[in-house]
C-alpha cells in the first residue's frame, strides 16, 4: 500500500482519508444503539473501528443479528409462556401484559449480549 504526502512547512504529513460511511447506513434500533455506545463510551474502539474503515460493517452486523435473534427469542418465549392467538382473541389486555414482559426479557438479553458490551 502507497501512502501520498504533501508537504507543509519543512514536514511531510500523510495524506489520509477515512470514508465516513455512517451517514448513508440504514441502520435500524440496535445498530443506532452500538453507535451511539460506542462514541459515548468506548471511544478507543469506536476510533479502531472507524480508522480501520470498519465501521459501518460492524454496526450492520450487530443490527442484523440483533433483529433475528429479537425474533427468534419472541417467539421462544411466547411459546415457552403459552401465549397464543387465542389469548390474544379472549384477553388482550393479559397478551398484551405478557407480551411486553417477554419483550422486555429479550431486549435485555440483546443489550447484555450484543450491544453495551
Amino acid at each position: 500500500m502507497k501512502i501520498d504526502y504533501r508537504k507543509c512547512g519543512d514536514y511531510f504529513i500523510p495524506n489520509l482519508v477515512i470514508s465516513n460511511n455512517t451517514n448513508n447506513l440504514k441502520l435500524g434500533k440496535y445498530g443506532k444503539m452500538r453507535l451511539h455506545y460506542l462514541k459515548t463510551q468506548k471511544k478507543a474502539e469506536y476510533t479502531i473501528l472507524l480508522m480501520e474503515d470498519k465501521l459501518s460493517e460492524h454496526l450492520q452486523e450487530i443490527d442484523e443479528t440483533a433483529t433475528a435473534r429479537y425474533n427468534l427469542l419472541m417467539k421462544q418465549f411466547a411459546e415457552q409462556e403459552n401465549i397464543t392467538e387465542k389469548l390474544k382473541a379472549t384477553n388482550q389486555l393479559e397478551w398484551v401484559s405478557k407480551m411486553n414482559s417477554i419483550k422486555n426479557k429479550v431486549e435485555e438479553i440483546i443489550f447484555n449480549e450484543l450491544i453495551y458490551v
